[in-house]
Protein backbone atom coordinates (compact mmCIF):
# COMPACT_ATOMS: atom_id res chain seq x y z
CA UNK A 1 0.00 0.00 0.00
CA UNK A 2 1.27 3.46 -0.89
CA UNK A 3 -0.05 6.97 -0.19
CA UNK A 4 1.28 9.88 -2.28
CA UNK A 5 0.19 13.47 -2.84
CA UNK A 6 -0.19 15.74 -5.85
CA UNK A 7 -1.05 18.77 -3.72
CA UNK A 8 0.82 20.17 -0.70
CA UNK A 9 -0.48 18.35 2.37
CA UNK A 10 1.28 18.60 5.71
CA UNK A 11 3.57 15.73 6.59
CA UNK A 12 1.66 15.31 9.84
CA UNK A 13 -1.73 14.92 8.12
CA UNK A 14 -0.27 12.57 5.52
CA UNK A 15 1.29 10.44 8.23
CA UNK A 16 -1.98 10.29 10.17
CA UNK A 17 -3.88 9.25 7.06
CA UNK A 18 -1.28 6.60 6.19
CA UNK A 19 -1.56 5.10 9.68
CA UNK A 20 -5.36 5.15 9.49
CA UNK A 21 -5.32 3.45 6.07
CA UNK A 22 -3.04 0.69 7.40
CA UNK A 23 -5.56 0.03 10.17
CA UNK A 24 -8.47 0.15 7.71
CA UNK A 25 -6.75 -2.33 5.38
CA UNK A 26 -6.19 -4.67 8.33
CA UNK A 27 -9.85 -4.56 9.33
CA UNK A 28 -10.95 -5.09 5.71
CA UNK A 29 -8.81 -8.20 5.33
CA UNK A 30 -10.01 -9.55 8.68
CA UNK A 31 -13.61 -9.13 7.51
CA UNK A 32 -12.93 -11.24 4.43
CA UNK A 33 -12.39 -8.64 1.72
CA UNK A 34 -9.92 -9.70 -0.97
CA UNK A 35 -8.49 -6.87 -3.07
CA UNK A 36 -5.58 -5.95 -5.29
CA UNK A 37 -2.62 -4.01 -3.93
CA UNK A 38 -3.87 -0.49 -3.21
CA UNK A 39 -2.22 2.78 -4.22
CA UNK A 40 -3.75 5.93 -2.77
CA UNK A 41 -3.10 9.38 -4.18
CA UNK A 42 -4.31 12.68 -2.73
CA UNK A 43 -5.42 15.16 -5.44
CA UNK A 44 -6.67 18.76 -5.56
CA UNK A 45 -10.28 19.24 -6.70
CA UNK A 46 -9.50 20.29 -10.29
CA UNK A 47 -7.40 17.17 -10.86
CA UNK A 48 -10.03 14.85 -9.39
CA UNK A 49 -12.84 16.47 -11.38
CA UNK A 50 -10.72 16.07 -14.52
CA UNK A 51 -10.22 12.38 -13.77
CA UNK A 52 -13.94 12.05 -13.10
CA UNK A 53 -14.85 13.72 -16.39
CA UNK A 54 -12.45 11.56 -18.41
CA UNK A 55 -13.28 8.40 -16.45
CA UNK A 56 -9.55 7.67 -16.11
CA UNK A 57 -6.33 9.53 -15.22
CA UNK A 58 -5.06 9.11 -18.80
CA UNK A 59 -7.32 9.37 -21.83
CA UNK A 60 -7.48 11.08 -25.23
CA UNK A 61 -8.64 14.68 -25.46
CA UNK A 62 -12.21 15.31 -26.59
CA UNK A 63 -14.71 18.14 -26.19
CA UNK A 64 -17.25 15.86 -24.46
CA UNK A 65 -14.87 15.38 -21.54
CA UNK A 66 -14.58 19.14 -21.15
CA UNK A 67 -18.36 19.34 -21.08
CA UNK A 68 -18.47 16.64 -18.39
CA UNK A 69 -15.81 18.48 -16.37
CA UNK A 70 -17.76 21.73 -16.51
CA UNK A 71 -20.90 19.95 -15.29
CA UNK A 72 -19.09 18.24 -12.40
CA UNK A 73 -17.32 21.44 -11.37
CA UNK A 74 -20.50 23.54 -11.60
CA UNK A 75 -22.47 21.04 -9.51
CA UNK A 76 -19.71 21.03 -6.90
CA UNK A 77 -19.50 24.83 -6.80
CA UNK A 78 -23.28 25.05 -6.34
CA UNK A 79 -23.27 22.41 -3.61
CA UNK A 80 -25.44 20.03 -5.66
CA UNK A 81 -22.96 17.14 -5.63
CA UNK A 82 -19.34 16.43 -4.83
CA UNK A 83 -16.73 13.88 -5.85
CA UNK A 84 -14.94 12.42 -2.84
CA UNK A 85 -12.82 9.90 -4.72
CA UNK A 86 -12.17 8.01 -7.91
CA UNK A 87 -11.11 4.36 -7.94
CA UNK A 88 -9.74 2.55 -11.00
CA UNK A 89 -10.29 -1.11 -11.84
CA UNK A 90 -6.64 -2.07 -12.22
CA UNK A 91 -3.95 -4.26 -10.70
CA UNK A 92 -2.59 -2.59 -8.63
CA UNK A 93 -5.79 -0.67 -7.86
CA UNK A 94 -5.49 3.13 -7.96
CA UNK A 95 -7.60 5.29 -5.65
CA UNK A 96 -7.58 9.09 -5.91
CA UNK A 97 -8.72 10.99 -2.81
CA UNK A 98 -9.80 14.62 -2.67
CA UNK A 99 -7.20 16.84 -1.01
CA UNK A 100 -9.88 19.07 0.54
CA UNK A 101 -11.55 16.13 2.32
CA UNK A 102 -11.23 16.06 6.08
CA UNK A 103 -9.14 13.29 7.64
CA UNK A 104 -12.33 11.47 8.65
CA UNK A 105 -13.76 11.80 5.12
CA UNK A 106 -10.61 10.34 3.58
CA UNK A 107 -10.65 7.51 6.12
CA UNK A 108 -14.20 6.64 5.07
CA UNK A 109 -13.27 6.97 1.41
CA UNK A 110 -10.25 4.68 1.93
CA UNK A 111 -12.55 2.01 3.36
CA UNK A 112 -15.08 2.58 0.57
CA UNK A 113 -12.55 2.08 -2.24
CA UNK A 114 -11.14 -1.06 -0.63
CA UNK A 115 -14.56 -2.65 -1.09
CA UNK A 116 -14.65 -1.42 -4.69
CA UNK A 117 -11.26 -3.07 -5.26
CA UNK A 118 -12.59 -6.29 -3.73
CA UNK A 119 -15.58 -6.07 -6.07
CA UNK A 120 -13.42 -5.47 -9.15
CA UNK A 121 -11.28 -8.49 -8.29
CA UNK A 122 -14.10 -10.92 -7.51
CA UNK A 123 -17.26 -10.06 -9.45
CA UNK A 124 -17.59 -12.32 -12.48
CA UNK A 125 -18.24 -9.49 -14.96
CA UNK A 126 -14.78 -8.03 -14.35
CA UNK A 127 -12.78 -11.22 -14.86
CA UNK A 128 -11.95 -10.49 -18.50
CA UNK A 129 -11.37 -6.75 -18.16
CA UNK A 130 -7.94 -5.36 -18.96
CA UNK A 131 -6.30 -4.68 -15.57
CA UNK A 132 -3.66 -2.57 -17.35
CA UNK A 133 -6.14 -0.33 -19.14
CA UNK A 134 -4.55 2.80 -17.65
CA UNK A 135 -1.45 2.13 -19.76
CA UNK A 136 -3.47 1.12 -22.83
CA UNK A 137 -5.48 4.36 -22.64
CA UNK A 138 -2.32 6.42 -22.21
CA UNK A 139 -0.79 4.83 -25.31
CA UNK A 140 -4.00 5.37 -27.28
CA UNK A 141 -4.12 9.03 -26.21
CA UNK A 142 -0.60 9.51 -27.55
CA UNK A 143 -1.56 7.89 -30.88
CA UNK A 144 -4.58 10.22 -31.12
CA UNK A 145 -2.26 13.21 -30.68
CA UNK A 146 -0.05 11.86 -33.45
CA UNK A 147 -3.06 11.42 -35.75
CA UNK A 148 -4.12 15.02 -35.03
CA UNK A 149 -0.70 16.26 -36.11
CA UNK A 150 -0.70 14.04 -39.21
CA UNK A 151 -4.22 14.36 -40.64
CA UNK A 152 -5.57 17.38 -38.76
CA UNK A 153 -7.36 17.87 -35.49
CA UNK A 154 -10.79 18.50 -37.04
CA UNK A 155 -10.76 15.21 -38.97
CA UNK A 156 -9.70 13.25 -35.91
CA UNK A 157 -12.25 14.94 -33.65
CA UNK A 158 -15.04 14.34 -36.17
CA UNK A 159 -14.18 10.65 -36.32
CA UNK A 160 -13.98 10.47 -32.53
CA UNK A 161 -17.49 11.96 -32.42
CA UNK A 162 -18.72 9.17 -34.68
CA UNK A 163 -16.78 6.44 -32.88
CA UNK A 164 -18.03 7.48 -29.46
CA UNK A 165 -21.61 7.48 -30.78
CA UNK A 166 -21.41 3.76 -31.64
CA UNK A 167 -18.82 2.49 -29.15
CA UNK A 168 -21.30 1.41 -26.47
CA UNK A 169 -23.17 -0.79 -28.97
CA UNK A 170 -20.80 -3.65 -28.20
CA UNK A 171 -21.58 -7.27 -27.51
CA UNK A 172 -20.85 -7.37 -23.75
CA UNK A 173 -19.78 -11.03 -23.99
CA UNK A 174 -17.59 -11.12 -27.11
CA UNK A 175 -15.56 -14.16 -26.07
CA UNK A 176 -18.43 -16.42 -25.03
CA UNK A 177 -21.26 -15.78 -27.47
CA UNK A 178 -19.96 -13.70 -30.37
CA UNK A 179 -22.77 -12.32 -32.49
CA UNK A 180 -21.47 -10.20 -35.39
CA UNK A 181 -24.85 -8.46 -35.68
CA UNK A 182 -24.86 -7.47 -32.00
CA UNK A 183 -21.47 -5.72 -31.94
CA UNK A 184 -21.82 -2.62 -34.11
CA UNK A 185 -18.23 -1.31 -33.71
CA UNK A 186 -16.86 -4.76 -34.57
CA UNK A 187 -19.22 -5.02 -37.56
CA UNK A 188 -18.09 -1.64 -38.85
CA UNK A 189 -14.44 -2.60 -38.44
CA UNK A 190 -15.03 -5.81 -40.38
CA UNK A 191 -17.18 -4.40 -43.19
CA UNK A 192 -16.52 -0.66 -43.62
CA UNK A 193 -14.03 -0.91 -46.48
CA UNK A 194 -13.24 2.78 -46.76
CA UNK A 195 -11.65 3.23 -43.33
CA UNK A 196 -8.04 4.37 -43.11
CA UNK A 197 -5.68 2.67 -40.66
CA UNK A 198 -5.80 5.55 -38.17
CA UNK A 199 -9.60 5.39 -38.24
CA UNK A 200 -9.54 1.64 -37.63
CA UNK A 201 -7.20 2.15 -34.71
CA UNK A 202 -9.50 4.76 -33.16
CA UNK A 203 -12.65 2.69 -33.61
CA UNK A 204 -10.98 -0.47 -32.31
CA UNK A 205 -9.56 1.34 -29.27
CA UNK A 206 -12.91 2.97 -28.48
CA UNK A 207 -14.50 -0.46 -28.63
CA UNK A 208 -11.92 -1.84 -26.17
CA UNK A 209 -12.58 1.07 -23.81
CA UNK A 210 -16.32 0.42 -24.04
CA UNK A 211 -15.79 -3.24 -23.17
CA UNK A 212 -13.66 -2.15 -20.19
CA UNK A 213 -16.34 0.22 -18.86
CA UNK A 214 -19.29 -2.07 -19.61
CA UNK A 215 -19.12 -4.16 -16.37
CA UNK A 216 -19.09 -0.94 -14.35
CA UNK A 217 -22.27 0.17 -16.14
CA UNK A 218 -23.89 -3.19 -15.36
CA UNK A 219 -23.03 -3.16 -11.64
CA UNK A 220 -23.44 0.44 -10.42
CA UNK A 221 -26.07 -0.44 -7.79
CA UNK A 222 -24.32 -3.59 -6.61
CA UNK A 223 -20.82 -2.08 -6.59
CA UNK A 224 -21.77 1.10 -4.73
CA UNK A 225 -23.98 -0.84 -2.33
CA UNK A 226 -21.11 -3.22 -1.59
CA UNK A 227 -18.66 -0.36 -0.99
CA UNK A 228 -21.14 1.50 1.25
CA UNK A 229 -21.88 -1.62 3.28
CA UNK A 230 -18.22 -2.27 4.04
CA UNK A 231 -17.12 1.30 4.63
CA UNK A 232 -19.78 1.44 7.34
CA UNK A 233 -18.64 -1.80 8.98
CA UNK A 234 -14.95 -0.94 8.79
CA UNK A 235 -15.39 2.57 10.18
CA UNK A 236 -17.36 1.21 13.14
CA UNK A 237 -14.33 -0.88 14.11
CA UNK A 238 -12.09 2.18 14.37
CA UNK A 239 -11.43 3.99 17.65
CA UNK A 240 -13.11 7.27 16.69
CA UNK A 241 -13.60 10.23 18.97
CA UNK A 242 -17.20 11.29 19.71
CA UNK A 243 -16.82 14.17 17.24
CA UNK A 244 -15.47 11.83 14.55
CA UNK A 245 -18.26 9.33 15.19
CA UNK A 246 -20.81 12.10 14.71
CA UNK A 247 -19.12 13.28 11.52
CA UNK A 248 -19.07 9.74 10.16
CA UNK A 249 -22.76 9.22 10.98
CA UNK A 250 -23.59 12.41 9.08
CA UNK A 251 -21.47 11.41 6.06
CA UNK A 252 -22.86 7.87 5.92
CA UNK A 253 -26.43 9.13 6.18
CA UNK A 254 -25.78 11.53 3.29
CA UNK A 255 -24.44 8.66 1.15
CA UNK A 256 -27.61 6.62 1.71
CA UNK A 257 -30.11 9.48 1.60
CA UNK A 258 -32.96 9.14 -0.93
CA UNK A 259 -32.72 11.38 -3.99
CA UNK A 260 -35.77 13.25 -5.28
CA UNK A 261 -36.98 12.05 -8.71
CA UNK A 262 -34.12 9.58 -9.18
CA UNK A 263 -32.78 6.39 -7.70
CA UNK A 264 -29.82 6.52 -5.30
CA UNK A 265 -27.78 3.43 -6.30
CA UNK A 266 -25.82 3.51 -3.02
CA UNK A 267 -29.04 3.36 -1.01
CA UNK A 268 -30.72 0.61 -3.02
CA UNK A 269 -27.59 -1.54 -3.28
CA UNK A 270 -26.79 -1.20 0.43
CA UNK A 271 -30.26 -2.27 1.55
CA UNK A 272 -30.53 -5.08 -1.00
CA UNK A 273 -27.25 -6.56 0.25
CA UNK A 274 -28.22 -6.18 3.91
CA UNK A 275 -31.50 -7.93 3.12
CA UNK A 276 -29.67 -10.82 1.44
CA UNK A 277 -27.40 -11.29 4.46
CA UNK A 278 -30.31 -11.08 6.90
CA UNK A 279 -32.30 -13.72 5.01
CA UNK A 280 -29.60 -16.11 3.83
CA UNK A 281 -26.43 -15.43 5.82
CA UNK A 282 -22.92 -14.07 5.31
CA UNK A 283 -21.89 -16.61 2.68
CA UNK A 284 -24.84 -15.53 0.54
CA UNK A 285 -23.70 -11.92 0.89
CA UNK A 286 -20.28 -12.70 -0.59
CA UNK A 287 -21.87 -14.92 -3.22
CA UNK A 288 -24.07 -12.01 -4.33
CA UNK A 289 -20.94 -9.87 -4.71
CA UNK A 290 -19.46 -12.53 -6.96
CA UNK A 291 -22.33 -13.71 -9.17
CA UNK A 292 -24.86 -10.87 -9.45
CA UNK A 293 -25.22 -7.79 -11.66
CA UNK A 294 -27.66 -4.93 -11.06
CA UNK A 295 -30.23 -6.62 -13.27
CA UNK A 296 -30.14 -9.96 -11.48
CA UNK A 297 -29.82 -8.33 -8.05
CA UNK A 298 -33.04 -6.35 -8.48
CA UNK A 299 -34.89 -9.12 -10.28
CA UNK A 300 -33.99 -11.78 -7.71
CA UNK A 301 -33.81 -9.90 -4.41
CA UNK A 302 -36.13 -6.89 -4.34
CA UNK A 303 -38.88 -7.83 -1.89
CA UNK A 304 -42.25 -6.23 -1.04
CA UNK A 305 -40.90 -5.39 2.43
CA UNK A 306 -37.79 -3.70 1.07
CA UNK A 307 -39.78 -1.81 -1.54
CA UNK A 308 -42.06 -0.43 1.18
CA UNK A 309 -39.16 0.35 3.53
CA UNK A 310 -37.35 2.37 0.86
CA UNK A 311 -40.52 4.11 -0.31
CA UNK A 312 -40.06 3.07 -3.95
CA UNK A 313 -42.74 3.80 -6.54
CA UNK A 314 -43.27 4.22 -10.28
CA UNK A 315 -44.03 7.71 -11.54
CA UNK A 316 -44.65 9.32 -14.91
CA UNK A 317 -45.60 12.64 -16.43
CA UNK A 318 -49.32 12.93 -17.08
CA UNK A 319 -51.00 16.07 -18.35
CA UNK A 320 -47.91 18.17 -17.71
CA UNK A 321 -47.54 16.94 -14.11
CA UNK A 322 -45.44 14.22 -12.53
CA UNK A 323 -47.67 11.71 -10.80
CA UNK A 324 -47.23 8.43 -8.94
CA UNK A 325 -48.45 5.60 -11.16
CA UNK A 326 -47.94 2.53 -9.00
CA UNK A 327 -46.54 1.65 -5.56
CA UNK A 328 -46.77 -2.13 -5.90
CA UNK A 329 -43.45 -3.91 -5.53
CA UNK A 330 -43.86 -5.93 -8.72
CA UNK A 331 -44.46 -2.77 -10.74
CA UNK A 332 -41.40 -1.17 -9.14
CA UNK A 333 -39.28 -4.25 -9.75
CA UNK A 334 -40.37 -4.51 -13.39
CA UNK A 335 -39.75 -0.80 -14.01
CA UNK A 336 -36.26 -1.07 -12.55
CA UNK A 337 -35.53 -4.17 -14.63
CA UNK A 338 -36.59 -2.35 -17.80
CA UNK A 339 -34.23 0.53 -16.95
CA UNK A 340 -31.34 -1.81 -16.21
CA UNK A 341 -31.76 -4.08 -19.24
CA UNK A 342 -28.75 -3.58 -21.54
CA UNK A 343 -27.68 -0.68 -19.28
CA UNK A 344 -30.62 1.33 -20.61
CA UNK A 345 -29.21 1.26 -24.15
CA UNK A 346 -31.30 0.23 -27.16
CA UNK A 347 -30.46 -3.02 -28.93
CA UNK A 348 -29.17 -2.23 -32.43
CA UNK A 349 -28.42 -5.10 -34.83
CA UNK A 350 -26.34 -4.83 -38.01
CA UNK A 351 -28.41 -6.97 -40.38
CA UNK A 352 -26.93 -6.33 -43.83
CA UNK A 353 -23.73 -4.72 -45.11
CA UNK A 354 -24.87 -4.82 -48.75
CA UNK A 355 -28.50 -3.75 -48.58
CA UNK A 356 -30.22 -3.94 -51.96
CA UNK A 357 -26.79 -4.86 -53.37
CA UNK A 358 -25.66 -1.24 -53.17
CA UNK A 359 -23.14 -1.50 -50.35
CA UNK A 360 -25.53 0.24 -47.98
CA UNK A 361 -25.84 -0.62 -44.28
CA UNK A 362 -29.11 -1.93 -42.83
CA UNK A 363 -29.57 -1.70 -39.06
CA UNK A 364 -32.50 -2.98 -37.01
CA UNK A 365 -33.63 -1.70 -33.63
CA UNK A 366 -34.58 -4.54 -31.27
CA UNK A 367 -37.83 -2.83 -30.28
CA UNK A 368 -38.92 -3.77 -26.76
CA UNK A 369 -41.82 -1.39 -26.27
CA UNK A 370 -39.66 1.73 -25.89
CA UNK A 371 -39.33 3.91 -28.97
CA UNK A 372 -36.11 5.70 -29.89
CA UNK A 373 -35.71 9.43 -29.39
CA UNK A 374 -36.01 10.78 -32.94
CA UNK A 375 -33.58 13.66 -32.45
CA UNK A 376 -30.88 11.35 -31.12
CA UNK A 377 -31.71 8.81 -33.83
CA UNK A 378 -31.06 11.35 -36.59
CA UNK A 379 -27.72 12.39 -35.13
CA UNK A 380 -26.65 8.79 -34.48
CA UNK A 381 -27.38 7.81 -38.08
CA UNK A 382 -25.21 10.69 -39.31
CA UNK A 383 -22.37 9.41 -37.13
CA UNK A 384 -22.76 5.86 -38.46
CA UNK A 385 -22.83 7.22 -42.02
CA UNK A 386 -19.57 9.07 -41.33
CA UNK A 387 -17.93 5.74 -40.50
CA UNK A 388 -19.66 3.65 -43.17
CA UNK A 389 -19.30 6.16 -45.99
CA UNK A 390 -22.53 5.16 -47.75
CA UNK A 391 -26.29 5.39 -46.98
CA UNK A 392 -27.39 3.87 -43.69
CA UNK A 393 -30.88 2.53 -42.92
CA UNK A 394 -32.45 1.83 -39.54
CA UNK A 395 -35.64 -0.16 -39.02
CA UNK A 396 -37.51 0.71 -35.83
CA UNK A 397 -40.98 1.47 -34.47
CA UNK A 398 -42.22 5.07 -34.41
CA UNK A 399 -45.67 6.06 -33.16
CA UNK A 400 -46.56 2.39 -33.03
CA UNK A 401 -45.67 1.70 -36.70
CA UNK A 402 -42.70 -0.05 -38.27
CA UNK A 403 -40.61 2.70 -39.81
CA UNK A 404 -37.44 2.83 -41.87
CA UNK A 405 -35.08 5.79 -41.44
CA UNK A 406 -32.49 6.44 -44.14
CA UNK A 407 -29.48 8.74 -43.84
CA UNK A 408 -27.44 9.89 -46.84
CA UNK A 409 -24.95 11.79 -44.69
CA UNK A 410 -26.77 15.09 -44.23
CA UNK A 411 -30.45 14.30 -44.56
CA UNK A 412 -32.49 11.71 -42.69
CA UNK A 413 -35.79 10.59 -44.22
CA UNK A 414 -38.36 8.11 -42.94
CA UNK A 415 -41.09 5.97 -44.41
CA UNK A 416 -43.57 3.50 -43.02
CA UNK A 417 -42.95 -0.18 -43.67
Amino acid sequence: MAVVRRQPVSDQDLERLARAIEEIVGHARAMGLDFFEMRYEICPPDVLYTFGAYGMPTRFSHWSFGKAYHLLKSQADLGITRIYELVINADPCHAFLLESNSLLENMMVAAHVLAHADFFKNNWRFRETNRQMIHAMSAFAERVRQYERRVGRERVERFLDAGLAVAEQVDPFPSTRPDPRRDLPRFLLDHASGLEEWQRDILSSLREEALYFRPQMETKILNEGWASLWHARIMRHLDLTPAESLEFARLHAAVLAPHPFQLNPYRLGYHLLESIEARYGRDALFEARTVETDLSLVRNHLTPELCEELGLYVYAKQGGRWQVQDTGWEAVRDALVRQLENCGLPYIYAEDDNYQRRGELYLRHGYDGVELDVTHLHQALRHVHHIWGRPVHLETVCDGRRTLYTCDGENVESRAL
